[in-house]
């Protein structure tokens, strides 16, 4: 480890926490329904929307109809893009003529980017044209984005109304989140990159010759579009397959660092939302100091890890940290603060390649999903997801010292403490059910590239990623298949949507509450004894769900690679 490194580092999470209030302030203002800087501009274009589309965004929607409008709309997304998909060769823009996906992986990539999951068994660049890439696939990382941060608005009204039957109205939130924090922000972030190099062109190649005499053809396309909300609305769907370690999509330090930030930024933002929303923005910041303490516990690990190296290289004379499957134009702390942060988030964007990280250092981007990606999160997921375990905390605590369990002024009760456990534990059941089938079936036990307990990291590291609609890829699974892309696509459905609708649920009945002020027998939740407290049952709700799982994998990995022991 390097100052340089902790540099880095440190510098990337102050400058997050300088920018959580300004994005809180935006998050907030739309939220809210009020104007912004962008309503001269956008406001005809909102309301044409709702005109055309015969919507009322003043009309008020129960959790029932929300959720039912919002289910139905990811539908109607599902189908639309994959059409696209298996029509692709008939379609235009397709100038390598690249032929239709089949049924099986047309269906997983539909599945993967209405979920926001992003999970790609294939290589962008040869396998999709750029129309699929723009219209079947641009469009769900704005829609899944809007949608998760939509789910967000809701819980935090659940929190803040009082003994109302409503939560908003999902089109109106869906399109404002979309028309003046989403498009605005990619739009300034498209034109960075493409100033640092990043390709936005309809022109499908180009050739070159290396410095040896051997031509090469350079796929290019519509890059910087795609790449922008790729990491803003913490989608991760690469144009190429090499995804941010491609000098394409990721081509210097700065848009390194910049692709880091923005992968954070609405989700540390949306806590300062909350705690505005409820009107004590300690609360808010309460939960960010959680979240970062997770956070740089992992990243530390992490960098420790990969900057150790490898003992079995050492032993041969090569000196130095983990450099494999690593940018040499980013190095090692770089590659590790990403690998958290993305892991952290529901991105699923890598400029590394996790399954050569060390065991220790590719388990905690494993356990950062099998969390639930909570620590800042995927937008909107991360914090309703957070905003689970603060329920669960709250009520445990009311249990252990005999407090009246409430949490910004709502009492938790056994129908909140219900749903919020079916939704945690959607994760568990899902990620260990779908591993161990797979673990012994011969079409599951196909797909690893290595043996041992490694083999089986990629294995669990794929459902991870698919149940926690991270789409981050261990890099040594052949995933292409029909076994895999059937059983994730069914991983991928119920991560997303059995976890959304009871978090609506809990939305409606927190609404219809009284609002209980503090008192005496009330529990605090914003100083140090809380947030200890969250982070707690965070981290034993995890560790106690995946710790066997983990032990058979990436822990039994780092034992025989101290050991010596190559498999």
């Amino acid at each position: 480890m390097t100052i340089q490194g902790w540099t880095l580092i440190l510098a990337f999470t102050g400058i997050l926490i300088a920018l959580t209030k300004p994005m809180g302030m935006l998050l907030f203002a739309v939220y809210e329904g009020r104007r912004t800087l962008l309503h001269p501009v956008l406001g005809p274009v909102e309301r044409g929307f709702y005109k055309l589309a015969g919507i009322d965004p003043n009309a008020e929607q129960s959790w029932r109809r929300y959720a039912l409008h919002m289910l139905l709309f990811q539908l109607v997304l599902l189908l639309f893009t994959y059409a696209i998909l298996r029509l692709q060769a008939f379609l235009p823009m397709n100038p390598r003529e690249l032929p239709g996906l089949g049924a099986d992986g047309a269906l997983n990539t539909a599945v993967s980017f209405t979920t926001n999951t992003n999970w790609q068994w294939y290589s962008g660049e040869v396998a999709l044209s750029d129309l699929s890439q723009m219209l079947g696939l641009t469009i769900h990382n704005f829609l899944s984005a809007a949608t998760g941060i939509a789910i967000a608005f809701a819980l935090f009204r659940g929190f803040a109304r009082r003994e109302m039957a409503s939560i908003g109205n999902f089109w109106a939130d869906c399109t404002r989140v979309t028309l003046y924090i989403l498009l605005p922000i990619c739009l300034v972030y498209a034109l960075f990159l493409i100033a640092s190099g990043v390709p936005q062109t309809f022109a499908s190649s180009v050739d070159a010759t290396t410095l040896e005499g051997v031509k090469q053809t350079i796929v290019l396309g519509p890059v910087a579009s795609q790449e922008a909300i790729k990491m803003l609305g913490t989608n991760g769907g690469g144009f190429f397959n090499a995804n941010s370690a491609h000098p394409f999509e990721n081509p210097t330090a700065l848009t390194n660092l910049v692709q880091m930030l923005s992968i954070f930024v609405i989700g540390a933002g949306l806590t300062w939302c909350f705690g505005k929303a409820v009107g004590n923005t300690r609360q808010g910041w309460a939960i960010l100091s959680a979240m970062m303490v997770i956070f740089f516990a992992g990243v530390s690990i992490v960098y420790w890890q990969e900057a150790a190296g490898n003992p079995i290289h050492h032993a041969l004379g090569l000196a130095g940290g983990n450099m494999e499957g690593k940018e040499v134009r980013f190095g090692i702390a770089a590659s590790a603060l990403f690998s958290v942060i993305t892991t952290a988030a529901s991105c699923g964007a890598v400029n590394a390649m996790h399954d050569s990280f060390t065991p220790l250092g590719g388990m905690i981007p494993l356990f950062n999903m099998q969390l639930g990606e909570i620590v800042v999160g995927g937008v909107g997921a991360g914090i309703y997801g957070f905003l689970l375990f603060a329920m669960l905390a709250v009520f445990v605590a009311g249990l252990m010292v005999g407090r009246t369990p409430e949490y910004v002024g709502k009492k938790i009760e056994s129908r909140e403490v219900k749903l919020a456990v079916l939704a945690i534990a959607v994760l568990p059941l899902c990620i260990l059910g779908f591993t161990a089938i797979s673990a012994v079936l011969p079409d599951g036990l196909a797909g690893p590239l290595n043996k041992g307990p490694h083999g089986f990291s990629e294995i669990l590291y794929a459902f991870s990623s698919g149940t926690g609609n991270n789409g981050s890829a261990f890099a040594g699974l052949t995933a292409g298949t029909p076994f895999y892309n059937g059983l994730l696509s069914v991983a991928m459905w119920i991560g997303r949507f059995f976890v959304i609708v009871p978090v609506l649920a809990i939305a409606g009945s927190l609404a219809a509450k009284k609002y209980t002020p503090e008192s005496a027998g009330s529990f605090p939740t914003t100083g140090p004894l809380w947030i200890g407290l969250l982070i707690a049952i965070i981290l034993i709700v995890g560790g106690l769900t995946f710790l066997p799982s983990l032990a058979l994998g990436p822990i039994a990995d780092h034992l025989a690679m101290i050991n010596g022991q190559l498999f």
